[in-house]
């Protein structure tokens, strides 16, 4: 399979080295479960997409820091972009950003959190198991690093997961598109060295909360296993 890769950030430079850029974190995820996806990357930030989207069969965003709701042309442009995969019938998966760019294009809205920054690994309840799920299960860890939400969630979508903090964490839009508000591409390291980097930000409480979390195990691969079972599911 073939996908493009919709980058909507870039590592910072002096953590590059160690943990790579993000499109190479989303290649390494899909590598770590399969064999046959390969990736072209497109940075939206500059104004660079596909010249036919029919030369992919999948696309996916990277997460950002920018929100969603930002007076920014390129934001506006991947909106647009997303609309025209929905209407020409593209699967698309998003992340983090990605998931929330969805929501806008679908009329959703997205807000900064009154209960704050989420951090370190999130616990879900998976409250729906469509048939493409090859492996359901009653919840599913993911590392996250967020503080915009969807706050309205458009007519006709199906949250998958969800949590307290998070109600809408894993939603599947139509049969073309799936998203999550976390991050299965990222690795605990990773998760860690942004938050240290966050600390005056966020604050020490929740970053040691978040740290503290990350002594579980998050469930990336099985949640990529399921974006490859959406992928590969017939449209309707």
């Amino acid at each position: 399979m073939k996908g493009a890769i919709l980058q909507c950030d870039e590592v910072l430079a002096k953590f590059q080295p160690e943990f790579g850029r993000y499109p190479a974190m989303i290649e390494r995820m899909f590598a770590a479960v399969a064999d046959n996806i390969v990736c072209d990357c497109f940075d939206c930030r500059l104004g660079q997409y596909p010249e036919n989207i029919n030369d992919y069969d999948f696309f996916i965003t990277t997460g950002s820091r920018s929100s969603v709701y930002d007076d920014e042309p390129w934001i506006e442009q991947l909106i647009t972009f997303v609309r025209l995969l929905d209407k020409e019938r593209k699967k698309l998966i998003g992340i983090c950003f990605g998931h929330q760019v969805i929501a806008m294009a679908s009329n959703g809205k997205v807000e900064k959190s009154e209960k704050g920054w989420a951090v370190g690994l999130a616990n879900n309840r998976v409250v729906a198991a469509p048939e493409w799920i090859g492996e359901p299960v009653d919840h599913l860890q993911i590392l996250v690093s967020h503080q915009d939400q969807i706050s309205v969630l458009p007519n006709g979508a199906t949250v998958i997961a969800e949590s307290d903090f998070c109600p809408y964490f894993i939603i599947q839009w139509n049969d073309r598109f799936l998203s999550i508000q976390g991050h299965p591409e990222w690795r605990r390291e990773y998760s860690k060295a942004l938050m240290q980097d966050r600390r005056s930000l966020i604050g020490d409480e929740m970053i040691e909360a978040g740290i503290k979390s990350l002594a579980a195990a998050p469930d990336s691969q099985l949640f990529t296993r399921w974006l490859i079972d959406f992928i590969q599911c017939p449209l309707t």
